[in-house]
């Protein structure tokens, strides 16, 4: 079976990690988040109208998109300096560093944990990353092969780091190959896994079946849902995002929970609890259309099981 890149749906990996790190006291939600870092590293990521709000970010604020945090990976510069550049075939590695600082040059979206707003913004799971390495004292890398790949047996499931590594099939933006090695081995964290459909699926299981956490805990990661809007619609919770299914595309029989999460290669892995249903998989194709026929796909699954079972 072909090695694909996850892209995105790696965070949900990390929110796998960050809970049991949370198990063995390791750390807690409610940490700051300076204090995993070398004095004055945060300072002035989060100022807002004069303010420095850096030191009030916490880990939950992190995994939730709720930090305000700019994301470096869009920002409007001159052409070369953008990560957006990348689709145009100009590979650049993005070490926490450097996002950090281009990070640090933005204005934040709003107050950390301010009521009802979100934000997707990479930054937050570069510096997620960072904590998981600080914690255990491991490449992000080796964490997640000693807390996920190990245990689940995943022999074909790793962190992208050579960049000479040919393995993993391509992804496309439109009709256009993208080759961005040297940017998928510095992002570990936020969207760097090398899996298949079958060794994502075994993951996926793992997460909602209770083997790396009570499966009490999902409860929590739904807890407080915000909409986003970009770069399509669906909530995202505590490192968990939702598929927003609106009324009208089953009226009768409501699409529910539809909970997991999505890769900007066209990647997703989610898990519809009322059917007992699971999607893994890609597209490979970062525009947008590549995502909207795996939603078809999977909600016409869905509707179509409901309708089997009456």
């Amino acid at each position: 079976m072909g090695a694909l890149y996850i892209a995105s749906v790696t965070k949900l990996y990390i929110t796998a990690i960050m809970l049991m790190l949370r198990a063995e006291n390791r750390l807690a939600f409610t940490d700051e988040v300076y204090t995993f870092f070398p004095a004055g590293f945060i300072d002035g990521i989060h100022v807002l109208d004069g303010t420095d709000h850096s030191k009030e970010i916490t880990i939950a604020h992190l995994m939730s998109n709720t930090s305000g945090i700019p994301d470096y990976s869009y920002y409007d510069k001159q052409k070369g300096d953008s990560v957006k550049d990348l689709m145009l075939g100009n590979d650049q590695a993005w070490p926490l560093e450097r996002a950090i600082e281009t990070a640090k040059t933005l204005k934040p979206k709003f107050k950390p944990g301010q009521k009802g707003k979100v934000h997707y913004s990479d930054t937050n799971y570069q510096l997620l990353g960072a904590i998981i390495e600080k914690v255990t004292g491991k490449w992000i890398g080796d964490a997640l092969k000693d807390y996920i790949f190990d245990p689940l047996r995943l022999k074909d499931t790793y962190a992208y780091r050579d960049i000479n590594d040919q393995s993993p099939v391509p992804f496309y933006y439109k009709n256009q190959q993208v080759h961005v090695p040297k940017y998928l081995a510095s992002i570990t964290a936020e969207g760097g896994i090398v899996s298949n459909a079958l060794e994502t699926m075994l993951f996926l299981k793992a997460f909602f079946n209770g083997l790396f956490f009570p499966e009490t805990i999902i409860n929590e990661l739904k807890e407080n849902w915000n909409m986003i809007y970009f770069p399509g619609q669906f909530y995202f919770g505590l490192g968990l995002e939702k598929i927003w299914t609106p009324r009208i595309i089953s009226p009768l029989k409501p699409i529910k929970e539809v909970l997991g999460f999505w890769g900007q290669t066209g990647a997703f892995a989610f898990h519809n609890p009322e059917t007992d249903l699971y999607f893994t998989g890609t597209v490979n194709q970062v525009s947008g259309m590549g995502h909207s026929a795996a939603y078809k796909a999977m909600i016409n699954i869905i509707k179509a099981w409901k309708g089997k079972k009456g």
